[in-house]
């Protein structure tokens, strides 16, 4: 196995995720098979816990794992479906060691960092570097690690240390180390200051590893000096310094690295020449370009919690812009904040509550994305409801799903009361409730969570037409709330349909409206398996329904089928 280890310094958010993505989306045009693995040095054993305010979403992977965003973003650049194992964490490490200790398996030794929880981490890197992730039998030819945080951080020690030796143990010709570091630019001076790497690059060494490559990031390319500079003072020849300005989508990243010859450095540095082809991203070429170059816009409301921070929902953006892309449009997002909608807000904060109103007046087509907790849930309600009585394609996912079921209940069935066992126990309604196998009191891993069936009613519906009429399709989920099974009969005889239910029949996948020109729910987050190239089907019927374009497209299919 072949190690492509990407580092970061100076600062955090720097875009490692996607430089590694990207380098990994090279690798894989050159023919090689390419496998990643994300390290995260917190201490929470997953990311399920977290809040999105503070990591961005959690994103969740086929066999259940909530993990990091990054591993959302491998996913989508490799078309690859990752494990929960691709995700290292401290708390991973410590507790897989702790258990080891507790049965005994260490013989009555000392327990300690090291040697016991960096060979911990490496024999984990080394056992999932061999699973594959591409549908393919047998192990991938290079491993992509990110390990998150910066150069330098104490929490991160126990894996520079293990990386160090697995360098070593691999030899030089099976290890590749990135280091992706700033650049900034003084408003006064207007010159690419490179101490900042200088001193970055001197702390990493320090700690036993050299980079052969260093990606820097900053607002325009590199310039001939800057590179000279960078190459005497941090032992890294010129041609492997890398530029990674900004450019104007992240598509054309894995472009900027090929433009650079970055793959020959790489594919050098792990003795990989005489296997790899020249790579072939014309798909990625003409993806970038053709994004370059809309100028067309769609109009679409995100109503949600999270607002504040727009990697809460990374997913459900990346999703809408696939599926945008597809219809030749560019997205135009505009955030609402659920709160600022509702009654309370007029009075509290007036600017807020009108100016969220008129942003979704103005919108094309609203979506209201998953959430927990009752903040907002108000909001999301009249948001539902202006989409259903003003025949605004609205999509519902997950939460949203829920709050498309509650709002009907009390609109048109005349349920008043009508709610979610999350938001009131004691509702005389309840067409909501909790799921019957999670637990009240842990919260991690407690949830109906990664990949489940469901199956369409009726080949007629038009979820099913979007999925090109399949009779069942596997989505990922993350939710411990459902429909309730016993309100199904009462809102169908009133005009909501589920067309879509689990194997057992008692959970409900997916609603319509009928008249509607587009009202779905779907109980799944189908935002997770979304592609670049291969749009996600509810997504893409949000998009072409609010340009009219629905029906033209499903005739069109459903002819080709």
């Amino acid at each position: 196995m072949k190690y492509v280890l990407v580092t970061g310094g100076v600062v955090s958010g720097l875009g490692k995720g996607v430089t590694a993505s990207s380098i990994g989306v090279v690798l894989k045009a050159c023919g090689l098979r390419v496998t990643s693995i994300k390290i995260d040095p917190y201490l929470n054993t997953d990311a399920g816990t977290m809040s999105p305010f503070e990591h961005g979403e959690v994103f969740v992977l086929d066999d259940g794992g909530e993990v990091d965003l990054d591993l959302g973003n491998y996913e989508r650049f490799l078309d690859a479906t990752l494990t929960k194992e691709n995700n290292i964490t401290t708390g991973k490490i410590y507790q897989s060691v702790l258990d080891k200790e507790r049965r005994g398996d260490y013989l009555g030794k000392t327990v300690q960092v090291v040697p016991h929880i960096t060979d911990a981490i490496k024999d984990w890197i080394e056992s999932v570097a061999l699973i594959p992730v591409d549908g393919k039998q047998g192990p991938a030819d290079v491993c992509v690690i990110e390990l998150g945080g910066t150069v330098g951080d104490i929490e991160s020690m126990p894996f520079i240390e293990a990386l160090r030796q697995l360098s070593f143990s691999v030899g030089k010709d099976n290890f590749c180390l990135i280091h992706v570091s700033l650049i900034p630019v003084l408003g006064v001076v207007g010159e690419q200051k490179t101490k900042p790497t200088q001193h970055s690059v001197r702390e990493l060494r320090a700690l036993g590893l050299t980079p052969h490559l260093l990606a820097c990031r900053s607002a325009q390319p590199l310039l001939d000096n800057t590179k000279e500079k960078l190459s005497q003072f941090c032992h890294v020849p010129a041609a492997n310094i890398l530029s990674i300005h900004d450019v104007p989508n992240i598509w054309h990243i894995p472009l900027l690295l090929r433009n650079q010859n970055a793959h020959q450095s790489i594919l050098k540095q792990l003795d990989l020449l005489s296997i790899a082809t020249i790579p072939d991203l014309e798909a990625w070429t003409r993806r970038a370009e053709t994004f370059d170059n809309l100028t067309d816009s769609v109009r679409i409301a995100m109503v949600g919690k999270y607002v504040g921070l727009t990697d809460s929902y990374l997913s459900v953006v990346k999703a809408l812009l696939h599926a945008c892309i597809a219809c030749s449009l560019k997205p135009s997002i505009d955030w609402i904040a659920a709160s600022d909608l509702e009654d309370d807000s007029a009075q509290l904060t007036p600017e807020a509550h009108a100016a969220a109103w008129k942003t979704l007046r103005n919108a094309e087509c609203v979506i209201v994305p998953g959430g927990f907790g009752d903040r907002g849930i108000g909001g999301m309600i009249l948001a539902a409801k202006y989409a259903r009585e003003n025949n605004v394609p609205y999509l519902g996912i997950c939460l949203g799903m829920q709050i498309s079921v509650i709002e009907y209940a009390r609109s048109v069935l005349g349920l008043e009361r009508a709610n979610s066992t999350e938001f009131d126990e004691q509702t005389p309604d309840p067409v909501v409730i909790f799921m019957p196998e999670g637990s009240r009191t842990h919260m991690g891993s407690t949830m109906r969570l990664g990949s489940r069936r469901t199956l369409f009613q009726t080949p007629d519906c038009l979820t099913s037409k979007l999925y090109c009429n399949p009779q069942y399709v596997d989505e990922r989920h993350r939710h411990r709330y459902e429909v309730n099974p016993d309100v199904i009969g009462v809102l169908e005889q009133g005009g909501l349909k589920f067309v879509g239910k689990d194997e057992t029949g008692k959970r409900m996948e997916v609603l319509e409206l009928p008249g509607h020109p587009f009202y779905v729910g779907v109980q799944f987050h189908p935002e997770f398996k979304s592609r670049p190239g291969k749009p996600s089907a509810p997504f893409l019927g949000l998009i072409l329904s609010a340009r009219g374009q629905l029906e033209a497209y499903l005739s069109r299919h459903q002819k080709g089928n």
